[in-house]
């Protein structure tokens, strides 16, 4: 019996056969349940975008919205890819900004630039953060953007940075404490969400 292309399976399922969807789906569940997994690390959270993703291709294929633009599977990881953003975009609405998520469950701005295992598109989004960031960096008082650049962007830590700007950890703590209520600030007034 030859294998039945995606094409097929997906036109024999607008045509009412159920059965082709369940095909469809157990030839790419694994496939795209660790792409989920792999880019949230979560197996809860992957499980209901996985859940959501396919009640997202089912909808779409019930109401004739799916064109044919190559791969089903590249299809299907696209749509989860936004379901990601889009559940990483409601995190960062209701969770404060942190300097680091190592030491809370708060949400940071600064842990979205912090994946070295990017595609192209994601390091093109990367770079588009860091060029926002930048902007909205130049609004913060030089010895706040000075901090947050050495911390964020080259890595120093507190006890580095003190030494380079000659200032005791307290102050140093202190002005990224303050950096991050004013980018918080800056960004609520300005409705800026950074995502991936």
């Amino acid at each position: 019996m030859t294998t039945k292309t995606d094409s097929w399976l997906i036109s024999q399922f607008k045509n009412g056969d159920e059965k082709a969807l369940a095909v469809l789906i157990e030839r790419h569940q694994k496939d795209l349940f660790s792409f989920i997994f792999y880019k949230i690390m979560d197996e809860s959270l992957a499980n209901d975008i996985f859940q959501d993703t396919f009640m997202k291709i089912i909808v779409t294929l019930k109401e004739g919205r799916y064109n044919e633009e190559g791969k089903f599977i590249l299809w299907a990881k696209r749509i989860a890819h936004n379901l990601i953003i889009d559940h990483y975009r409601l995190v960062s609405k209701h969770n404060k900004i942190s300097e680091s998520s190592y030491d809370n469950e708060e949400f940071s701005i600064f842990d979205l630039l912090a994946n070295q295992e990017e595609n192209i598109e994601e390091q093109l989004i990367s770079i588009q953060i860091k060029d926002d960031l930048m902007k909205i960096l130049e609004y913060l008082p030089e010895n706040q953007r000075e901090v947050i650049k050495l911390r964020f962007f080259d890595g120093l830590s507190f006890k580095d940075i003190a030494e380079q700007t000659e200032t005791s950890i307290n102050t140093t703590l202190g002005r990224v404490r303050y950096a991050l209520i004013n980018l918080r600030k800056m960004m609520s007034d300005h409705n800026i969400i950074l995502t991936r």
